[in-house]
């Protein structure tokens, strides 16, 4: 279990905490490209960190994302005109271009300067993988974008999905890197009882994984261990990466990825991310299809009108109790729903001292350590090396069948190191 005071520091995000302050220091996977179609379009809301932003694409295509009021009455940017490289208040015509230069103040007389000595509160922006980054932190230490696979591989290889989750993001990230809880909260019963594939027997089989947890400078390397045969072990080696991006094991073959990011919205609110790639091959539109739909889809309740699942805890997340009986352990249909009912049924931020915390919970330990950690050495003027380092985030997720005897020196075997080098 934390203390209270631990659990405080570890779940407040906003301007002026320490995690807020450490979160911060990296760029933070704002939103998708694609909402801000082009040059002059509308320009969208946006909440970070406890932050609220307007987000806005000029006449040159490049992207602004400001404060969102604007500086003179404190007005909502959002209702501005976007219009000839820049986003003008309607209240008074004050217009701000991309890095937050007021560039025309037309409610001034002409001969004023005072349009040269206000300016909103601009964001440093990047575009890159379909995906628009924001940093918050001091200027002084914009860092690097970080180099993690699934950024780098052609469009067509990956897909990206997002929905909105409402509790606090570490106990989401919880939810994804604690790896014993596959074979209860995602077990589907006829899988359980005629497994199709090697993988799926092993989990069945082995409900109480062996973890080896190594901190590391990226984050942690999160090794789970179940029992093959009478001579092997099946392994699903995932990571978690500085502050909020996961790698799950992929299959055996190593040929697809999986990961997820968690961006804080504010204390209480998680933007979540779903990534699916491929390092060589194109995705399939079969394999787009079913993550959202089909008998087993990973998301299965999205509305794209409002980024929100309709299985909501209001209605119990959509559980059929003769599902649960006959067909799932859970009844409830998709993976993230099934994540989300957990998580959000602790309540928007959990009471952590109430925990009773098992050998299974290495994983999720070692995560919260890592992140205090980062945030307290941060109040010790200690930057977060990962933040400056984008090589740091080029281990893999991976699985695979190794001898028994490899457990004895797992992280130094030859086989384990080749498999955590990126996918090629």
């Amino acid at each position: 279990m934390l203390s209270t005071a631990d659990n405080e520091l570890l779940c407040r995000v906003g301007p002026g905490t320490p995690m807020g302050a450490y979160l911060r220091r990296f760029w933070v996977p704002a939103f998708l490209s694609s909402q801000l179609p082009g040059p002059d379009c509308d320009p969208i809301e946006l909440r970070l960190l406890g932050q609220d932003l307007v987000a806005f694409r000029d006449t040159d295509g490049n992207v602004g994302v400001l404060d969102a009021l604007c500086p003179h009455r404190q007005a909502p940017m959002y209702f501005g005109r976007n219009e000839v490289h820049g986003l003008r208040c309607i209240y008074h015509g004050w217009k701000f271009d991309v890095t937050g230069e007021c560039v025309d103040m037309p409610s001034e007389p002409a001969e004023s300067d005072f349009k040269h000595k206000v300016r909103s509160i601009g964001y440093p922006v990047q575009e890159r993988s379909e995906i628009v980054w924001v940093y918050l932190g001091p200027s002084h230490l914009t860092p690097a974008l970080p180099d993690i696979e699934w950024a780098n591989v052609p469009a067509a290889n990956r897909n990206l999905v997002q929905y909105n989750q409402e509790c606090n993001f570490v106990q989401a990230i919880e939810g994804d890197i604690d790896s014993s809880h596959i074979g209860f909260l995602h077990m589907d019963l006829d899988a359980l009882r005629n497994p199709r594939t090697p993988e799926a027997r092993y989990r069945a089989n082995d409900l109480h994984p062996r973890w080896v947890v190594e901190p590391t400078d990226y984050g942690l390397m999160l090794a789970a261990r179940r029992a093959a045969d009478s001579d092997s072990y099946y392994w699903r080696i995932n990571h978690f990466y500085f502050p909020w991006y996961t790698t799950i094991a992929g299959p055996l073959d190593q040929s697809r990825g999986h990961g997820h990011i968690w961006v804080p919205v504010d204390d209480e609110h998680t933007q979540v991310w779903c990534v699916i790639w491929s390092p060589n091959a194109v995705l399939s539109a079969d394999e787009r299809y079913h993550v959202l739909s089909g008998p087993a889809p990973h998301i299965a309740s999205l509305d794209p009108a409002t980024g929100k699942l309709l299985a909501t805890k209001a209605n119990h997340f959509l559980q059929d109790r003769d599902r649960q009986r006959h067909y799932s352990f859970t009844g409830i249909l998709g993976i993230r729903e099934q994540d989300t009912a957990v998580v959000e049924g602790m309540g928007a931020v959990v009471d952590r001292t109430k925990e009773h915390l098992g050998t299974s919970d290495m994983a999720i330990i070692g995560m919260r350590r890592q992140l205090l950690n980062g945030a307290k050495a941060l109040l010790r003027g200690e930057e977060p090396k990962a933040a400056f380092d984008p090589s740091l985030y080029h281990a893999r997720s991976w699985s695979e069948v190794l001898p028994r005897s490899s457990a004895d020196d797992f992280l130094d075997n030859p086989r384990v190191k080749e498999l955590m080098t990126p996918m090629a």
